[in-house]
Order: structure tokens, then sequence, then C-alpha cells
């Protein structure tokens, strides 16, 4: 008795739907320990000893990184990479930041559109994912992935403001100087690789373009108006214009999501109804709910879900690659989050390692001073701005100007999350290569400026 073989349509049939089973178990697991860490009733566990106190400090921090960057800052970054993925021609990609593109415009590319972002180490992590898995080099991804949280002018404003006018002029030149640096020595350290990507992009076809440029240049536009505005962070001086936009940021980002709604509907054929599903109870909830933005954000994220992952096409194929980015990278921004809150703590509070050990290693303007900095800098997390009071009160208790500026380099643009997930882009080679190029520039920095500074 022979065995009949199955049909190839049989095997096809069944394939859709058990990928979605496996799609929305992921989602549950996720969600579920995303709420886990939003609603952590640390409040109710009281430590006892230094370990279970560091072990609540990573909890504390969980909780907080969950309620304050995931739905505003993650979320909306996971979408405009999986855009990238999707809307981005590997022809205008490998154009203008490609490893065989020119180096001028690459590299000036990469350093000003990470610049415009104004994000933080880890909202930045799924934009460098997708603008490196669509075909940039090394070096300009590189320059990208160090810009977006270096080179942030809230940042710099605030840094000369309340720690001196050269210190943040340090920082900026330091930035710029060093996205461009970084990038070049990747590119330069890993040529092989680079030179054989090139040609190997030489030889692609150029893809069909679906629609005009500044069409996606507006959808891209909509869609980081909306992250930059949302987390638009609050001014230390209660005037001019920073404060003048943070009073209406709310407001700013409405409009700027009500024009990705018409652009959605005129462009990429969703339905104006399903839209209005989305829209009409996000407003309807924004009412109802004042002071509480996280709320009907978190509506229309979860409605934007919902109509772009039920059509087909390529609202689909959005979902699909904002999804794979936020598989990928939020387990592990969650589970480094967690170890350098037990390691270093939050602001003002203590993990594992005393912060009198950390005041002490970084007075005066010694090596060992500077490359701790840079050391202790690359392993904290720095929510955006918090580096500078962070930084105030260790200069109130001591520390050097130089390991100040080692610090202020090397920390906003690096974080033990963010190097988990950086290895999961390019490995762990180019990870410990790009890290050891951050300290080792930052260290250097620290002790030019602290001679200069004197």
């Amino acid at each position: 008795m022979t065995a009949r073989a199955v049909p190839e349509s049989a095997v096809r049939v069944g394939e859709p739907a058990t990928r979605w089973r496996r799609e929305w178990k992921a989602l549950v697991v996720i969600l579920g320990v995303f709420l886990l860490c939003f609603y952590l009733p640390v409040e109710w566990l009281s430590g006892w000893g230094r370990l279970q106190d560091a072990f609540w400090e990573g909890l504390y921090l969980v909780r907080w990184y969950a309620q304050e960057h995931v739905i505003l800052c993650l979320i909306p970054a996971f979408f405009i990479a999986g855009a990238i993925a999707v809307f981005v021609s590997h022809a205008s990609v490998m154009k203008y930041l490609g490893a065989g593109a020119n180096k001028v415009l690459a590299y000036g590319v990469a350093s000003v559109s990470g610049a415009m972002l104004a994000v933080c180490s880890c909202t930045v992590l799924p934009l460098f994912a997708g603008i490196y898995g669509m075909g940039a080099g090394l070096g300009p991804a590189s320059a990208f992935l160090y810009a977006g949280p270096a080179i942030n002018v809230l940042a710099i404003i605030f840094t000369a403001r309340v720690l001196g006018l050269e210190l943040g002029v340090a920082r900026a030149v330091g930035a710029i100087v060093f996205s461009v640096v970084i990038g070049l020595f990747m590119h330069f350290i890993f040529r092989k690789e680079e030179m054989e990507k090139a040609r190997i992009q030489a030889q692609m076809p150029a893809p069909e373009v679906s629609r005009p440029l500044w069409q996606n240049a507006l959808f891209f536009a909509s869609l980081v108006g909306v992250l930059v505005f949302a987390n638009w962070g609050e001014p230390a001086e209660a005037s001019g214009l920073w404060q003048g936009i943070y009073s209406v940021k709310w407001i700013i980002t409405a409009v700027v999501a009500l024009v990705l709604a018409v652009i959605l509907v005129r462009w990429f054929d969703l339905e104006l109804w399903k839209v209005a599903t989305v829209v009409v109870p996000t407003a309807v909830v924004a009412i109802l709910v004042p002071g509480e933005p996280l709320i009907p954000f978190a509506v229309a994220v979860v409605g934007l879900s919902v109509i772009t992952s039920t059509r087909a096409g390529e609202p689909g194929d959005w979902f699909a690659e904002s999804w794979k980015f936020a598989k990928q990278i939020l387990p592990l921004l969650l589970l480094g989050v967690l170890i350098a809150g037990m390691l270093l703590g939050r602001p003002g509070q203590e993990g594992l390692i005393p912060s009198e050990w950390v005041s002490g290693a970084v007075g005066g303007n010694s090596l060992f001073a500077n490359f701790f900095a840079s050391i202790a800098g690359a392993f904290m997390y720095f929510a955006t701005l918090t580096e500078v009071p962070i930084l105030q009160g260790l200069i109130g208790n001591g520390m050097g100007a130089g390991p100040a500026l080692a610090l202020l380099l090397a920390g906003p643009a690096l974080s033990l999350p963010n190097m988990l997930v950086i290895r999961s882009v390019i490995g762990t080679r180019k990870t410990v290569v790009y890290v050891a190029l951050v300290v080792v520039m930052s260290t250097a920095a620290g002790l030019l400026y602290g001679v200069i500074h004197g």
C-alpha cells in the first residue's frame, strides 16, 4: 500500500493560519510581560539587604521604563522601522546610505537624520535596525545610531544652561565629530565585508516605485512628527519657544496624527470607515480622560495595529515588519533595563554598585577617571535629559570636568539594553568594536577637555 503524497496546495493553505497562531501567541506573551512591568506593585515588596534592594531597583526601573517609554517612544519607532522596511526602496537606501554611496553624502545624511529625531539610546534602535536591514552601509548606519541620542539639540542646550556654556559646546562638537568618526572607523575595520556588500548591491536591479517620493516623505514626516512631539520634554525654563511647544505638544501630536490618517486613506488604500473607527474612539477617549494622554495614544496604537494587520498588501506588510522589530527588540530592552537598574539603580537611588564608588572614581582628570566615566556611562541607562541632573550631582561631589564630558559623550549614546539589541542586529564582533570605539573616544575627549579646562 503506497502512501499518498499531500498536495502542495493543502500545505500552503494551512501555513497562514499556523503562522498567525504563532504570532498571536508571541503577542500575548509580550503584552503580558509589558503589562506586568507597567503595573509592577513593587511598593508592596520591601527589600532586605543590598542584594534585594538592587533587585527592587531593577523592578522600579523596568516599571518606569514601561510606563514612560514603551507606548510613546518605542511603539512609534517600531512603526517607523516597519515603514522603512516596506515603503523605502532598497535603491533609495543604497543611494544615500549604502556601502558604496558617496561618503560625504552618506555620513552627512546619517548624522543629520539621526540628530533630527532627538531620541534616546533605546528608541533609536528600531530605526537603526530598519535602515541597516534595508542595505545601509555599516559606517553610515553606525553614524546614525550614535547621532540619534547624542546630537540632541534640546539636551545640548539644557547642558549649556545647567552645566555651563563651555561643557555644552564641548558636548555638541564632540557628538557631531564622534558620529562621523565612529562611522568611518566601523567602515574601515569591516571594509572587506562592506566591499562585498557594495558589490552585491551594485548588481541588484532597481525596484519599481509605487508612489512619488514626496508622498513617502510626507508619510514618514507624519510618523516622525508623532514620535517627536509626543515625547517633547518639559524644558528647564517656563518660557520661550521650547516651553511654548511643550504646552501644546498634544494638540500638535493630534494634528500630525490626523494628517497621517488622511495619508493612509488617500495614498495607502486603507478604507475611510476603518480609519474612522480608530480616529473617533481615540478622540472620544482623549475628551473623556483629559490629562491621561497615554490612554488615547494606546487606543490609537491598538486601532492602527488592527486595521493594518487585517489588510492585505502594503498595510499588512507594514504591520508585519513593525511586529517583527517589536519581537526582536522589546524583550532584550526590558531585560537590559532590569539588569542596569539592579547594578546602578534609578537616578537618586542605589543598586548593587554604591554611588560613592562612582563619585570617588571620577574625581580629577586622570586616565582612569575618564575611562571609568566612559564605562559607567556606557552601561547606565539615561532617558533623554536625565543625564544632566545626574551629572550636576556628580560634579557637586567632586567629579572632574574631563570625566563629565566623557560621560556625556558615552552615556546618552550607549546603555546595556542598547548593547543587547545592537548585538542582535549586527552581531557580537561589530557590537564590541562599536562600544569600544565610543568608550575609547569618550575617554580621549575627556582627557583632552580636562587638560584644556585646567
